[in-house]
Protein backbone atom coordinates (compact mmCIF):
# COMPACT_ATOMS: atom_id res chain seq x y z
CA UNK A 1 0.00 0.00 0.00
CA UNK A 2 1.09 3.46 -0.82
CA UNK A 3 1.56 5.61 1.95
CA UNK A 4 -0.23 9.35 0.65
CA UNK A 5 -0.93 12.63 2.88
CA UNK A 6 -3.65 14.61 2.42
CA UNK A 7 -2.93 18.44 3.23
CA UNK A 8 -6.05 20.72 2.52
CA UNK A 9 -6.56 24.49 3.15
CA UNK A 10 -7.55 27.58 1.37
CA UNK A 11 -3.64 28.26 0.50
CA UNK A 12 -4.69 31.87 -0.19
CA UNK A 13 -2.03 32.18 -1.67
CA UNK A 14 0.13 29.15 -1.20
CA UNK A 15 3.48 30.35 0.49
CA UNK A 16 7.01 29.03 1.27
CA UNK A 17 6.62 27.96 4.58
CA UNK A 18 3.65 25.60 3.48
CA UNK A 19 6.14 23.87 0.86
CA UNK A 20 9.15 23.50 4.14
CA UNK A 21 6.45 22.03 6.51
CA UNK A 22 5.01 19.43 3.43
CA UNK A 23 8.94 18.36 3.21
CA UNK A 24 9.51 17.87 6.78
CA UNK A 25 6.60 16.09 7.40
CA UNK A 26 7.36 13.63 4.26
CA UNK A 27 10.59 12.82 5.45
CA UNK A 28 8.97 12.17 9.22
CA UNK A 29 6.56 9.89 8.14
CA UNK A 30 8.35 8.34 5.18
CA UNK A 31 4.99 9.18 2.65
CA UNK A 32 4.70 8.17 -0.62
CA UNK A 33 3.22 11.31 -1.89
CA UNK A 34 1.08 14.07 -0.73
CA UNK A 35 -1.94 15.44 -1.96
CA UNK A 36 -2.72 19.25 -1.91
CA UNK A 37 -6.43 19.94 -1.45
CA UNK A 38 -7.49 23.93 -1.88
CA UNK A 39 -10.41 24.60 -0.25
CA UNK A 40 -13.44 25.67 -2.26
CA UNK A 41 -15.13 29.08 -2.40
CA UNK A 42 -15.64 30.85 0.93
CA UNK A 43 -18.51 33.14 0.63
CA UNK A 44 -18.11 34.09 4.22
CA UNK A 45 -14.59 36.09 3.95
CA UNK A 46 -13.35 38.96 2.44
CA UNK A 47 -13.54 38.72 -1.55
CA UNK A 48 -10.78 41.65 -0.82
CA UNK A 49 -8.54 39.24 0.57
CA UNK A 50 -9.77 35.73 -1.16
CA UNK A 51 -8.73 34.87 -4.32
CA UNK A 52 -11.01 32.51 -6.39
CA UNK A 53 -10.43 29.21 -5.92
CA UNK A 54 -9.62 28.89 -9.34
CA UNK A 55 -6.74 30.71 -8.96
CA UNK A 56 -6.01 29.29 -5.70
CA UNK A 57 -5.93 25.94 -7.33
CA UNK A 58 -3.75 27.14 -10.17
CA UNK A 59 -1.00 28.96 -7.47
CA UNK A 60 -0.97 25.03 -5.36
CA UNK A 61 -0.29 23.37 -9.24
CA UNK A 62 2.49 25.69 -10.19
CA UNK A 63 3.65 25.78 -6.91
CA UNK A 64 3.86 21.61 -6.91
CA UNK A 65 5.24 21.48 -10.34
CA UNK A 66 9.06 20.85 -8.96
CA UNK A 67 7.92 18.15 -6.60
CA UNK A 68 6.98 14.80 -8.13
CA UNK A 69 5.68 13.69 -5.10
CA UNK A 70 3.30 16.50 -4.57
CA UNK A 71 -0.06 16.37 -6.35
CA UNK A 72 -3.33 18.92 -6.31
CA UNK A 73 -6.45 17.93 -6.23
CA UNK A 74 -9.47 19.75 -7.49
CA UNK A 75 -12.25 17.89 -5.71
CA UNK A 76 -13.39 20.25 -3.25
CA UNK A 77 -12.99 23.34 -5.38
CA UNK A 78 -15.59 21.57 -8.08
CA UNK A 79 -17.40 20.47 -5.45
CA UNK A 80 -20.96 22.35 -4.59
CA UNK A 81 -21.11 23.97 -1.23
CA UNK A 82 -19.15 23.14 1.97
CA UNK A 83 -16.82 20.18 2.18
CA UNK A 84 -16.46 18.24 4.80
CA UNK A 85 -13.20 16.30 5.20
CA UNK A 86 -14.71 13.30 5.82
CA UNK A 87 -16.67 13.45 2.56
CA UNK A 88 -12.94 13.88 0.83
CA UNK A 89 -11.35 11.18 2.67
CA UNK A 90 -14.36 8.92 1.24
CA UNK A 91 -13.58 10.39 -2.49
CA UNK A 92 -9.70 9.53 -1.79
CA UNK A 93 -10.27 6.14 -0.33
CA UNK A 94 -12.68 5.38 -3.44
CA UNK A 95 -10.65 6.69 -5.98
CA UNK A 96 -7.14 5.49 -5.07
CA UNK A 97 -7.80 2.49 -2.96
CA UNK A 98 -4.20 1.14 -2.95
CA UNK A 99 -3.60 3.83 -0.51
CA UNK A 100 -3.54 4.63 2.96
CA UNK A 101 -3.97 7.99 3.59
CA UNK A 102 -3.01 10.36 6.62
CA UNK A 103 -4.47 13.70 7.21
CA UNK A 104 -2.02 16.40 7.95
CA UNK A 105 -3.53 19.24 10.25
CA UNK A 106 -2.09 21.93 12.30
CA UNK A 107 -1.73 21.83 15.91
CA UNK A 108 -4.65 23.97 16.46
CA UNK A 109 -6.86 21.56 14.75
CA UNK A 110 -5.75 18.59 16.67
CA UNK A 111 -7.50 20.37 19.97
CA UNK A 112 -10.83 21.38 18.24
CA UNK A 113 -10.99 17.65 16.45
CA UNK A 114 -14.14 16.48 18.55
CA UNK A 115 -15.84 19.41 16.92
CA UNK A 116 -15.60 18.14 13.24
CA UNK A 117 -18.21 16.60 10.77
CA UNK A 118 -17.91 13.00 11.83
CA UNK A 119 -14.79 13.18 13.28
CA UNK A 120 -15.05 9.79 14.67
CA UNK A 121 -15.56 8.15 10.80
CA UNK A 122 -12.35 10.55 9.76
CA UNK A 123 -9.90 8.53 12.71
CA UNK A 124 -11.66 5.40 11.44
CA UNK A 125 -10.32 5.98 7.83
CA UNK A 126 -7.15 7.47 7.88
CA UNK A 127 -4.06 8.01 9.96
CA UNK A 128 -4.10 11.68 11.83
CA UNK A 129 -1.11 13.51 11.90
CA UNK A 130 -0.83 17.37 13.91
CA UNK A 131 2.14 19.22 13.10
CA UNK A 132 3.35 21.45 16.02
CA UNK A 133 5.64 23.76 15.36
CA UNK A 134 6.42 25.12 19.23
CA UNK A 135 8.41 22.71 21.38
CA UNK A 136 5.56 24.23 23.81
CA UNK A 137 2.88 22.69 23.16
CA UNK A 138 4.32 19.20 22.60
CA UNK A 139 2.73 17.86 26.23
CA UNK A 140 -0.97 19.28 25.55
CA UNK A 141 -1.30 18.06 21.92
CA UNK A 142 0.33 14.45 23.61
CA UNK A 143 -2.18 14.43 26.14
CA UNK A 144 -5.02 15.15 23.48
CA UNK A 145 -3.45 12.23 21.02
CA UNK A 146 -4.28 10.08 23.81
CA UNK A 147 -7.76 10.80 24.34
CA UNK A 148 -8.87 10.74 21.31
CA UNK A 149 -6.96 6.95 20.58
CA UNK A 150 -9.18 6.33 23.88
CA UNK A 151 -12.47 7.70 22.18
CA UNK A 152 -11.94 5.96 19.20
CA UNK A 153 -10.56 1.97 18.73
CA UNK A 154 -7.95 1.72 16.50
CA UNK A 155 -7.17 5.56 15.98
CA UNK A 156 -3.16 6.31 14.77
CA UNK A 157 -3.02 9.40 15.66
CA UNK A 158 0.95 11.10 15.96
CA UNK A 159 2.15 14.56 16.99
CA UNK A 160 5.06 15.66 14.92
CA UNK A 161 7.46 18.58 15.78
CA UNK A 162 8.64 20.78 12.61
CA UNK A 163 10.72 23.70 12.98
CA UNK A 164 8.25 26.63 11.79
CA UNK A 165 9.30 28.69 8.79
CA UNK A 166 7.12 31.35 10.43
CA UNK A 167 5.33 33.26 7.30
CA UNK A 168 1.31 33.60 7.42
CA UNK A 169 -0.94 33.94 3.75
CA UNK A 170 -2.42 37.05 5.39
CA UNK A 171 0.78 38.68 6.37
CA UNK A 172 1.91 38.31 2.50
CA UNK A 173 -1.36 39.52 1.40
CA UNK A 174 -0.81 42.46 3.69
CA UNK A 175 2.84 43.08 2.16
CA UNK A 176 1.78 42.71 -1.69
CA UNK A 177 -0.91 45.59 -1.13
CA UNK A 178 1.97 47.71 -0.70
CA UNK A 179 3.21 46.09 -3.38
CA UNK A 180 6.25 44.87 -1.24
CA UNK A 181 8.74 42.23 -2.61
CA UNK A 182 7.59 39.07 -1.39
CA UNK A 183 9.45 37.16 -3.91
CA UNK A 184 11.37 35.13 -1.26
CA UNK A 185 8.00 34.07 0.68
CA UNK A 186 6.65 32.50 -2.24
CA UNK A 187 7.65 30.41 -4.80
CA UNK A 188 8.41 32.18 -8.12
CA UNK A 189 6.08 31.38 -10.53
CA UNK A 190 3.66 32.02 -8.30
CA UNK A 191 4.17 35.55 -7.70
CA UNK A 192 4.10 35.85 -11.57
CA UNK A 193 0.63 34.69 -11.55
CA UNK A 194 0.10 36.82 -8.56
CA UNK A 195 0.73 40.02 -10.27
CA UNK A 196 -0.47 38.21 -13.69
CA UNK A 197 -3.66 38.10 -12.48
CA UNK A 198 -3.66 40.82 -10.09
CA UNK A 199 -4.50 39.49 -7.19
CA UNK A 200 -4.52 40.67 -3.75
CA UNK A 201 -4.37 44.63 -4.61
CA UNK A 202 -0.91 43.38 -6.54
CA UNK A 203 -1.18 45.91 -10.09
CA UNK A 204 -5.14 47.74 -9.58
CA UNK A 205 -8.01 46.83 -11.30
CA UNK A 206 -11.44 45.82 -11.23
CA UNK A 207 -10.33 42.37 -10.83
CA UNK A 208 -8.27 43.01 -7.66
CA UNK A 209 -10.76 43.97 -5.73
CA UNK A 210 -12.80 40.53 -7.22
CA UNK A 211 -9.83 38.42 -6.17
Amino acid sequence: MKQLGLFGGSFNPIHNGHLHLLRAVRRGLRLDGITLMPSGEAPHKDSSAYAPAADRLAMCRLAAAPFPWLTVSDYETKKPGKSYTVETLRHLRQTVPDADWTLLIGSDMLLSFETWHCWEEILQSARLCAVSREPGDLPQLRAYAAKLRRAVSGAHIRVLSVEAMPLSSTEIREKMQKNADCSCLLPQNVVQYICQNRLYGNGGGEHEQAG
